[in-house]
């Protein structure tokens, strides 16, 4: 690819490009995870572009199809889709549930478990109906979906993302014969817990597919360094803990992570810390810019290496 526009990493790169040129670029079957979280189908435009419901589906499986041939059999897709409601009533869209099916209809991919991911910090919206009207409750949980190509193949492994013991739970390994008077005790469900299997300790607790995350990040670098230089941040930035969970969960080290819809490049500041290859794809060159500033060590490098990016440099900041 000539003429490219961005910056390197040890791990990855990050390139002001669109999408579905930068994947048709691509080995097919390389990738091990896409996860990605698109501009939502909202009734309100965003100055990062967004479709309308109307369009949305076809719009986004353009990208699908594409991520379909280059994923890997064992590879994952993992896409975050935020709910709408429709114009001018208190109904909920359902445009995220129309894309899921078309991309496991028509597509072909499988779809291996539905995650939700519950924002606390959330604001209230849409406002005409939760503030102004007080007809509905704030919306505050995503549908993500974890897709792949085939259930039996795709690569995950819980046992990276345990999560603590309750003070209960701990209890319980620590002293069975306390919560548990028998061997075998069966529960009013009918289930059998069996003592012997209580007391081993695993490390952690499986998580739920309910993940709880906040997405505030006030005091974050990024934020910082985009105060500092007088630069606006991009509006719709999703936690670390996001990308972290599922890069985790789906991919081992060396493997290739990428974002197709990159924005302040979350995921790939967070694939770099988990020592993963990545790529971030953004289409809007002043959104690869400022995404540096996660990776700059103070505001004077992070100003300049903007600079470079918005007159179309290609950066090298590796080690």
């Amino acid at each position: 690819m000539k003429n490219k526009i961005g910056y390197k990493t040890v791990y990855g790169e990050c390139l002001c490009i669109d999408s579905l040129k930068a994947l048709d670029l691509l080995e097919d079957a390389s990738i091990n995870l896409v996860i990605t979280s698109p501009p939502f189908a909202l009734q309100r435009k965003k100055i990062y572009g967004n479709e309308e419901q109307s369009e949305y589906v076809n719009w986004i499986c353009q990208f699908a199809k594409l991520v379909y041939k280059k994923l890997r059999d064992d590879g994952s897709f993992v896409i975050d889709i935020g709910g709408a409601y429709e114009k001018g009533t208190p109904a909920h869209s359902l445009y995220q549930f129309k894309v899921l099916i078309k991309l496991c209809d028509e597509i072909g991919f499988k779809l291996a478990q539905p995650f939700y991911w519950h924002n606390p910090s959330a604001l209230p919206s849409p406002i005409e109906w939760v503030n102004k009207r007080k007809l509905r409750a704030k919306t505050s949980v995503n549908t993500v979906w974890w897709l792949c190509k085939n259930p039996l193949q795709c690569k995950a492994n819980v046992s990276n993302v345990l999560t603590p013991y309750s003070s209960r739970m701990k209890k319980l390994i620590s002293k069975p014969e306390d919560f548990l008077k028998e061997e075998d005790t069966a529960r009013p469900s009918g289930h059998i817990l069996r003592k012997s299997s209580w007391s081993k300790n695993n490390g952690g607790a499986i998580p739920p597919n309910l993940l709880q995350i906040s997405n505030s990040e006030s005091n974050s670098q990024y934020l910082r360094y985009c105060k500092a230089c007088g630069v606006k941040s991009h509006p719709a930035r999703f936690p670390i803990g996001l990308p972290e969970f599922f890069i985790k969960f789906l991919t081992e080290e060396g493997d290739l992570v990428v974002d197709i819809f990159g924005g302040s490049n979350t995921t790939g500041y967070t694939a770099e810390k988990l020592h993963r290859k990545w790529k971030s794809f953004e289409l809007l060159q002043e959104y690869v810019a400022t995404s540096i500033f996660r990776f700059s060590e103070n505001k004077d490098e992070a100003l300049k290496n903007y600079n470079r990016i918005i007159q179309g440099e290609m950066i090298d900041i590796k080690g």
